[in-house]
């Protein structure tokens, strides 16, 4: 469940909650002992009890994109904890102003809209503890995904724009195939293969395995 050598300093727990098995990631600072929570889609009782194993304290929540099984619980959690929210950009506002319907639509329970205390684009800087995490914009899935990287770690989270073998779909509201390619390949390969990433759902995997592997997005397509 945990990431990350005991050396690094920063700490990864990995929480797949919601019946979309949507990763969220606790991720927390050794040094200072102060944390985040990565896309809270839902089960906040179960993320509340995750922070308490790990043993964290709380500072904010950062989410990639408006989809509720990212987004569901992120009011929710947000009061239970007393924390900020930051992120996504702007343009995906439409989105978490329609939480409610789409909880009815699928059937998730507590959902419902907030206001990010910020919103990001792209070079933006957050901050998690002592941990600074650089702000990629990466429309197509959604017209206001972000992803974050923590660059001495060579770690990115990178929600629904890219999986393990596959990309993020792009036929819901405002989505965009071509803007998601481009999105992947010339925002987040060129920050070099050896990044490892945690996708919005599956198993993490690195930049340079999806160029070399992926059906979709890899360079034997692009040559």
């Amino acid at each position: 469940m945990t990431d990350a050598a005991p050396e690094s300093p920063i700490a990864v727990a990995i929480v797949p909650v919601t019946p979309f098995q949507q990763n969220c990631s606790l991720v927390w600072c050794r040094k200072t002992n102060r944390g985040a929570v990565v896309d809270p889609g839902g089960e906040v009782d179960r993320l509340e009890a995750g922070i308490r194993e790990c043993g964290f304290e709380p500072e904010k929540i950062l989410i990639t994109h408006g989809h509720i099984d990212h987004a569901g619980g992120a009011a929710e959690l947000s009061q239970r904890l007393d924390v900020p929210i930051e992120g996504p950009h702007r343009d995906d506002l439409f989105l978490i102003e329609a939480m409610e319907e789409s909880a009815a639509r699928w059937g998730l329970a507590d959902a419902r809209p907030f206001e990010p205390a910020r919103w990001l684009t792209a070079g933006d800087m957050v901050t998690v503890g002592a941990l600074d995490f650089e702000v990629f914009h990466c429309p197509g899935h959604t017209p206001g995904h972000v992803a974050y990287l923590y660059r001495p770690a060579r770690l990115a989270f990178v929600g629904d724009v890219l999986f393990q073998g596959s990309i993020g779909r792009t036929d819901f509201p405002r989505g965009d195939h071509a803007t998601l390619i481009r999105s992947i390949r010339e925002v987040l390969f060129p920050l070099g293969d050896d990044i490892a990433f945690i996708p919005g759902h599956g198993e993490p995997s690195t930049f340079g395995d999806e160029r070399r592997t992926n059906a979709f997005v890899g360079d034997r397509l692009f040559a």
